[in-house]
């Protein structure tokens, strides 16, 4: 379970998440994001994890994480998937390579219809030892 907390807005929906690295950052604000569409039915069984190899280019890392967000977001649609977790292989300020896993949509409970990921208000920033992102997603 990815750490993030809810923040106030007024017709969409935003997260701030904490990580020990910008390479957790990046899997924990796409796990947040699918914790906030969806739910795992618990009588789903066990069907396999699909497993997806995905790159994406950029020209920083605040522009890359919202291209890596609304391309999860267009997969999952177009394949009736749900994302379940991910490995970040490769990640730079402008690129990065990762393997994403997930299930078919019918194993879980959809909550949350989430639109996009937006660049408004978006802040990644590193405190201390810690890596911050407040993203807000358009539902």
């Amino acid at each position: 379970m990815p750490n993030y907390e809810f923040l106030e807005h007024t017709a969409d929906i935003g997260i701030r998440l904490n990580s020990r690295s910008l390479q957790e950052l990046f899997k924990n604000a796409a796990l947040a994001m699918f914790d906030i569409i969806a739910e795992r039915k618990s009588e789903s069984g066990n069907r396999g994890l699909e497993k997806l190899t995905l790159k994406q280019e950029a020209e920083n890392k605040e522009e890359l994480l919202v291209n890596w967000l609304n391309e999860l977001l267009s997969l999952s649609s177009v394949k009736e998937i749900i994302f379940t977790d991910f490995k970040i292989d490769k990640l730079s300020e402008t690129a990065l390579e990762a393997a994403a896993f997930s299930r078919p949509v019918a194993d879980f409970t959809v909550n949350t219809e989430i639109k996009a990921a937006t660049r408004h208000e978006l802040k990644i920033e590193k405190t201390g030892s810690l890596w911050q992102a407040e993203v807000i997603f358009d539902v």
